[in-house]
């Protein structure tokens, strides 16, 4: 029958279904334990390479401690020897701090602010002011040693100079120094106005400590002179004034009070060097330098000219990278190029310091020494309304303008009494002696003899020897900047570099020094540009006559040996023009890009007139720095 025939036919159909069910179940199933596997061995897989890389990391941390602890061990083996050489010297006693080797100690901000951290091999950028040379002596901390190795902008000519002083009677082949932004030209007015009766007044009270921000009668007379010189709007307080041992030591202070270890200062290039080791050897803050341009990029402009554009991204540039900026830096009349902000250009600055929440630092020690039209000053403290007042900070001494820069004499004038109360607890470590400040402030309410007899003296000097080195270097053909403002002058002696590099103007430099006549050259005050120099004028007449003739001496050298090498150099080209090995080893050793073979010439040629440079630079020496290159010179001249 179709029904029970249909009947007999369904559970057949059901066994199928539920066969191929159970199937589909298993399958799944395994696919399942297949993924687990997977899963399981992919985890075991991870696991072991983090283990291997846990190992590995372990390893390396060991390496490390290893090679430090080895380190540890030579310093302490190397002080131990200097120890015994230096008691087995004859009168020797003590050890002597010995330079360290291949090492320096850590740069940053934390190191020398006190906090923590472990000391890392580096090497040392020579273009880095704030790379020390290495110093490794067992008596002092890391920051002591950091102290000792730190490189002042002019130490060097500095030491030089005072080791071999030029003296017309004593010592008249000795180092003329055009290098130190001294004013030698009125010594004979503050000597005889500091030696007056008036003068020499010594009380119970100048024996005694004083308030640390200066006796009250000191601080009183810096707010009348500062009103009357600055042309204040309204009689200044002398509750804002503050009174420190040099604008250096306010630096430092101011520094130490606006900033953090590890905060920086915006400042436009190129600047007084002095600022750097003022403001990081104490607090560790470090610059962010604004680079100015010697080329005028548009009519009306001048040269090296600062523009809030070019702060504006300097310090955008500076805050992408990290680098947490607290003040800017503002130098009126600007040393060294002599230049003198307008008011609207020093208005500017400050707004812009306002815009961006920063303190502004306005250096006006040169404020008395604008010797000339059509250069004339305003200081900030003129301004009707400052657009930030309690972060204006403004610095004067004498040191500049009264040409008394052994006095060590500075005040510092803000509206922040905070900063007043900070920078006063430092004055602690800072103040100047009671005899001194009275005779500052004798000196300072003396306007009569101020205004009729030394600044008309001191411009008038100063505008004579100003208009001396100017004609001798434009008989030289040399470009400068012809300011008249400050003791100096800017310089352009690129045409007398062998190559555009700082290296090239060191050279220069000791060129100078070695015939007895200290310049500054640009690199000490972080120009960008090589070959700039900074000659202070503000000397005698019979001095800056004898060190222009030297100036020129080198000079005069320098061009004929230019013109000799260069004269070699196209002979030597014309004859090299068919050598095949040295078409071999220009297409065998590629330089990078941007380079080329006359620019290595130089290099070397630069690099071998150096004293040492073939003592150090020995055939095996080279072959270790550079065996590839050694291997392709070696194909060429046919030897091992």
């Amino acid at each position: 029958m179709p029904g029970s025939s249909g009947a007999r036919g369904r559970p057949k159909f059901w066994r199928k279904r539920k066969k191929r069910e159970s199937l589909d179940e298993l399958i799944a199933q395994m696919l399942g334990a297949q993924r687990a596997a997977e899963e399981r061995f992919l985890q075991m897989e991870e696991r072991r390479m983090e283990q291997e890389q846990e190992a590995e990391e372990r390893r390396m941390r060991l390496e490390e401690r290893r090679l430090q602890l080895d380190r540890q061990h030579e310093l302490r083996m190397f002080s131990v020897f200097a120890q015994m050489l230096g008691v087995l010297r004859p009168g020797g006693g003590d050890p002597v701090p010995q330079p360290c080797m291949q090492t320096s100690f850590p740069q940053e901000a934390e190191t020398l602010g006190g906090a923590g951290g472990s000391s890392e091999v580096q090497e040392t950028d020579v273009d880095d002011p704030y790379n020390s040379t290495p110093f490794c002596s067992p008596y002092l901390s890391t920051r002591g040693n950091i102290l000792c190795g730190f490189r002042g902008s002019a130490e060097e000519g500095y030491r030089a100079y005072h080791n071999d002083k030029y003296d017309e009677d004593k010592n008249p082949n000795g180092i003329i120094n055009f290098g130190t932004s001294e004013n030698k030209l009125c010594f004979d007015l503050m000597s005889k106005r500091l030696t007056q009766t008036d003068m020499n007044v010594i009380e119970p009270p100048l024996l005694q400590y004083p308030d640390w921000k200066g006796h009250s009668f000191l601080r009183e007379e810096v707010a009348r002179f500062l009103t009357y010189y600055c042309k204040a709007p309204a009689p200044l307080s002398s509750e804002n004034v503050v009174v420190i041992n040099g604008c250096g030591s306010l630096f430092s202070s101011l520094a130490a009070v606006l900033c953090d270890p590890g905060d920086s200062i915006l400042i436009a290039t190129p600047f007084y060097g002095g600022i750097t080791q003022s403001i990081f050897l104490y607090s560790s803050i470090k610059l962010v330098y604004v680079h100015l341009e010697s080329k005028v990029s548009a009519p009306g402009s001048r040269p090296f000219q600062l523009t809030v554009q070019k702060l504006e991204a300097t310090l955008q540039a500076a805050r992408e990278e990290g680098s947490n900026v607290k003040a800017l830096i503002l130098i009126n009349p600007q040393n060294p190029l002599g230049d003198v902000y307008s008011p609207s250009e020093m208005m500017e600055f400050l707004e812009f310091a306002k815009r961006h929440t920063l303190h502004a630092i306005v250096d006006e020690v040169y404020m008395l020494s604008v010797f000339e039209e059509p250069s004339t000053f305003h200081s900030v403290l003129s301004f009707e309304k400052l657009p930030d007042p309690q972060r204006t900070h403004v610095m004067w001494g004498i040191g500049k303008d009264f040409a008394a820069s052994g006095l060590r004499f500075g005040t510092l004038y803000t509206q922040n009494q905070d900063v007043c109360n900070g920078v006063g607890s430092l004055s602690y470590f800072h103040g100047v002696c009671g005899p001194i400040q009275y005779k500052m402030a004798q000196l300072l309410r003396d306007r009569d003899w101020i205004n009729q007899v030394y600044l008309r003296v001191n411009h008038a000097r100063l505008k004579a020897a100003q208009a001396y080195v100017a004609e001798e270097l434009r008989a030289l053909g040399v470009p400068f900047l012809n300011r008249s403002a400050g003791f100096f002058i800017w310089i352009d002696f690129r045409k007398y570099l062998r190559a555009p590099t700082f290296e090239e103007e060191v050279i220069l430099w000791r060129h100078f020094l070695d015939n007895k006549v200290l310049l500054s050259c640009g690199k000490a005050f972080e120009c960008s540009e090589p070959g700039w120099f900074r000659v202070i004028f503000s000397d005698k007449t019979h001095r800056l006559q004898l060190g222009m003739q030297r100036i020129r001496k080198v000079l005069e050298a320098r061009e004929r040996e230019m013109q000799v090498e260069e004269q070699r150099s196209h002979t030597d080209e014309e004859g090299r023009a068919d050598s095949t090995d040295e078409v071999i080893y220009v297409s065998s050793h590629q330089e990078p890009s941007n380079s080329n073979l006359g620019d290595l010439i130089v290099q070397l040629q630069n690099q071998m007139r150096s004293s040492d440079w073939l003592q150090r630079n020995t055939a095996e020496t080279f072959a270790l720095q550079n065996p590839e290159v050694y291997q392709v010179f070696s194909k060429l001249t046919g030897k091992p």
